[in-house]
């Protein structure tokens, strides 16, 4: 799944393609893709100008003019890319928003996870599941002092947490392993009983390593793409994640792999402390 590095890479690339035109027609080939009734979604945006993207944790947000907001999750495999309108319609291809200039945006989706919204400008937290989110990594309000308090509070494990979102957003699997071994803590620790020192290595190696994969234009282990066509260049910079059964980078010991929250993790046995607390150890 594109995490927040990787859509912000989609972000950039996207913006000078479609900044500032017109949308003329909207197709929609699988009405899924589409929060609500994709006929009225493709009839809104009919004569539409695109302002700007931003984005939001792992969410794209296309502003509009008329004070409307298009917003758009990846999840698993979505990728978009300009054409011409009137080129073959492939198999995985979804929608597409064809602009008086000529050219079109096309929506892909292997597994069609992805999906679309509509909203007015300004209620996307009360809309959409942006409202479910936590904050950024590397924002004013993600601080040290906020990471602490926010996992003194918790007692699921570190990786779950980190997982759902609700504390920071735009980390997934990929980046979780990665900060959780640069910052020597176990993935099943309770967040509660990580050390205030350890849960201030995981919100510096949180923005370190967030801030360095956007950089590089984020991390193209299986199918990641940007609106270029380009892949990442972090997986080059990976210490854990896909290195299950070779040994660690710091201590040697060989790297292992289980499962949390459903999700393939893998961490070192020996340098990754298992936080508890203590009436959990009895």
């Amino acid at each position: 799944m594109p995490e927040m590095p990787e859509v912000e890479t989609v972000r950039r690339t996207l913006t000078p393609l479609v900044a500032g035109k017109t949308i003329k027609k909207v197709e929609v080939w699988y009405d899924k893709i589409i929060a609500g009734d994709a006929r009225a979604f493709a009839q809104k945006l009919a004569g539409k100008q695109i302002l700007r993207v931003d984005r939001y944790g792992k969410f794209l947000l296309f502003r509009l003019s008329d004070n409307l907001t298009l917003v758009s999750h990846l999840r698993m495999e979505g990728k978009y890319r300009l054409l011409a309108p009137q080129a073959a319609v492939g198999k995985h291809d979804h929608v597409q928003f064809a602009f008086t200039d000529g050219t079109a945006l096309r929506y892909s989706d292997v597994r069609k996870f992805g999906r679309m919204q509509l909203v007015e400008t300004g209620t996307e937290r009360e809309q959409t599941g942006i409202g479910k989110l936590g904050v950024e990594p590397n924002s004013p309000e993600f601080t040290r002092d906020f990471l602490c308090r926010a996992l003194a509070k918790k007692s699921k494990k570190i990786k779950n947490l980190l997982l759902d979102q609700s504390v920071v957003c735009g980390l997934g699997n990929i980046y979780c392993d990665e900060v959780l071994w640069q910052s020597r803590i176990h993935p099943l620790s309770q967040a509660s009983a990580i050390p205030s020192e350890k849960v201030t290595a995981l919100h510096d190696n949180i923005n370190q390593t967030i801030a360095l994969a956007t950089k590089l234009r984020g991390t193209t282990v299986h199918t990641f793409l940007d609106a270029d066509g380009q892949s990442g260049q972090f997986q080059k910079k990976l210490q854990v994640y896909g290195h299950a059964g070779e040994p660690c980078q710091r201590c040697g010991t060989v790297l292992e792999k289980i499962k949390v929250s459903g999700r393939g993790t893998t961490f070192c046995p020996q340098c990754q402390v298992l936080y508890r607390e203590k009436h959990k150890q009895d």
